[in-house]
């Protein structure tokens, strides 16, 4: 096919078509939108020459060296400002650092001696309370013993004539050598006594434990006596039940053995009848029998012959006897 020619082309506000009837759309878009307008300069303005843009360009530039010289200058006074500030800064922070470690070893100080002071307080009160317990223990002692001596006194004046009592049984009797002597036997009765009432009081109880004792033995004796009868009576129940059933058995077993007696009886009543018939039968042929009677089975042999041939010869008398009649008849 031949190459044609486009029919469009591309320019900055769309396509264009190359014929004006295409066009003429396009061309009212392009009038109406903005962006790609370029607005003609007046007649009296001098235009973008080289002369104006160099001009332009360097006025410009002397502004941006006046702007830079400017900005130096104020960056230079703005570095000694900042040297000055820093050297001040370095001057408070050594000041504030050598105070930091001063009052730092000053906190540090304040602590240990408040843990000192704390440790003292401690032990402080912890002896302060000892001594309070032992003020309180000592007054409590004191409270005692001061009773205890009062009612000493009482005692003392109200066994004073006792002692003068005293003095006189040591006097009269042999058996004491002093008052004390005398007070140290009666103390010892008085153990003794105390002693007897414990060991009475002991055995007391031990005899109350071995009634107990009995009794509960006497208890256990009872129950196993009761047990026993029932023990008893249950198996004279057994014995009695026992009873009648071995009677019942020995019944049952008479009859079973009085059972094997007749049958030996007729068995030994049926060998016999063999043997006298084997011996009749003997007899009978004249013939010495010569079978022993364990021999049961040859005997029977020996029967059945001579009952089948005696069965045979009756046979034929009666066949013969028949013929006889049959014969007579006919005459």
């Amino acid at each position: 096919m031949p190459r044609h020619r486009p029919t469009f082309k591309t320019d900055v506000i769309g396509d264009l078509d190359l014929s004006p009837e295409g066009a003429i759309d396009d061309y009212r878009v392009s009038r109406q939108q903005d962006q790609f307008f370029v607005k003609p300069p007046n007649w009296d303005s001098a235009g973008e020459s080289i002369e104006m843009l160099y001009i332009a360009n360097l006025r410009e530039y002397e502004a941006m060296k006046q702007l830079q010289g400017q900005l130096l200058k104020d960056a230079k006074r703005q570095t000694a400002m900042n040297v000055h500030r820093i050297r001040k800064m370095n001057k408070i922070q050594e000041r504030l650092r050598k105070r930091f470690v001063e009052v730092n070893g000053f906190i540090k100080d304040c602590a240990d001696k408040k843990r000192s002071a704390d440790k003292c307080i401690r032990e402080e009160t912890v002896h302060h309370e000892e001594l309070s317990s032992s003020i309180d223990d000592f007054k409590t002692s004191i409270g005692e013993l001061s009773t205890f001596r009062n009612a000493l006194k009482a005692t003392v004046a109200e066994f004073q004539p006792y002692e003068q009592v005293l003095d006189e049984v040591v006097k009269v009797s042999d058996i004491f050598v002093s008052p004390k002597d005398c007070i140290d036997r009666c103390d010892a009765l008085m153990l003794a006594q105390v002693e007897i009432h414990e060991l009475k009081s002991q055995k007391l109880n031990e005899i109350e434990k071995m009634r107990q004792r009995m009794v509960q033995i006497t208890s256990e004796a009872a129950l196993t006596v009761l047990g026993l009868k029932n023990d008893l009576a249950r198996l004279e129940r057994s014995y009695v039940q026992s009873r009648a059933t071995c009677l019942k058995w020995e019944k049952a077993l008479t009859a079973c053995k009085d059972a094997p007696s007749n049958y030996t009886l007729d068995k030994d009543r049926m060998f016999d009848a063999i043997l006298v018939l084997y011996r009749i039968l003997c007899k009978r042929r004249d013939v010495s029998p010569s079978l022993h009677s364990y021999e049961i089975d040859r005997i029977m042999s020996f029967i059945m012959r001579e009952i089948d041939l005696l069965s045979s010869v009756l046979r034929e008398v009666e066949s013969g006897k028949s013929d006889k009649l049959d014969s007579g008849q006919i005459c």
